[in-house]
């Protein structure tokens, strides 16, 4: 396995500077945000380290000799926006950037992509099925072509008012995943698989790498504490955001020693990707740059 960040945390800094940043902390990999250039609506959103738009020749050379310059490689291009809900004329736009984005993969010779599958939030996961079929085979299918793997994160995005009742993305648990993989069996896609989600949603972290090893495309390492005294007070089926807190890997309720102990089972040898959503280490750019090395510095004892 290769030690990694998602690049989201940094998002004042270049690609160079990121690699730079990676390499003086000691992390194998990045997986580099790649959202089109502009303001996003979110947090985490909108953050561009490599400008596909713009990718020539040229390009494609630099990002790779940046890599080897610094000794960090791309494990996946990661771009988390929802085909399925909202304004049709938005979705269609970020329709058409993963399609630019899986040729990217495949120029760069990355041959990843990390992202959701969208979800209409108003809509049943039945009632939409058919709308995600449409979007996702003819993607899945290109992505084939090209040889670039597809990885899915299993985050339930319903964590602010504007993603009630039912989130923006569908791919939450196993039973949507099966779906998933029965109507669009292709082997090139599965998930970029974070524990954390598992733990809000009161479920096993390590199954679904015991029952869905050929499917671990990449894998994030994000922790979670459930605030149990809130989780008493306001119950289950209240808004998440009033009884749960992303931390730093080794600051919540995931065992790490268990969930490798699982993964290296399960055969697993790819990127883990911390993934820093602790709001504690999100005042300035050293407070970030510290939930990094804090983040290599505790994974680091699981990944050689």
């Amino acid at each position: 396995m290769q030690l990694g960040f998602v690049t989201a945390i940094l998002p004042d800094q270049s690609l160079e500077e990121v690699l730079r940043t990676a390499a003086d902390i000691g992390y194998d990999c990045v997986e580099v945000m790649c959202w089109p250039p502009g303001k996003a609506e979110r947090r985490y959103a909108g953050v561009t380290h490599i400008d596909i738009s713009t990718l020539d020749e040229a390009g494609i050379e630099r990002v790779k000799e940046l890599q080897e310059r610094y000794g960090v490689f791309i494990s996946s291009l990661g771009y988390y926006p929802n085909v399925l809900g909202g304004d049709a004329g938005a979705a269609q736009v970020a329709i058409d950037h993963l399609y630019d984005l899986l040729e990217a993969a495949a120029a760069l010779g990355i041959n990843t992509v990390t992202t959701f599958v969208g979800r209409d939030k108003d809509r049943t996961i039945e009632a939409q099925w058919e709308d995600f079929l449409t979007i996702w085979k003819p993607l899945v299918e290109r992505a084939g072509e090209l040889g670039v793997r597809i990885g899915i994160e299993n985050c339930p995005m319903r964590f602010t008012a504007d993603e009630w009742p039912g989130g923006n993305n569908l791919a939450v648990s196993p039973d949507v995943w099966e779906n998933m993989w029965r109507d669009i069996p292709a082997a090139h896609w599965g998930l970029n698989y974070d524990p954390s989600h598992l733990v809000l949603m009161q479920m096993d972290y390590t199954r679904p790498f015991r029952d869905y090893p050929e499917r671990m495309i990449h894998v994030h390492a994000k922790d979670l504490r459930i605030d149990r005294e809130k989780l008493d007070r306001h119950g289950i089926f209240s808004h998440p955001g009033l009884w749960h807190t992303p931390k730093l890997p080794g600051m919540g309720d995931v065992d790490w020693g268990k969930f490798f102990s699982h993964l290296t089972d399960a055969g697993y040898r790819g990127p883990v990707c911390v993934e820093v959503e602790d709001r504690a280490y999100e005042g300035d750019l050293e407070l970030r740059k510290r939930s990094l090395r804090q983040s290599h510095d505790y994974l680091r004892q699981f990944i050689a």
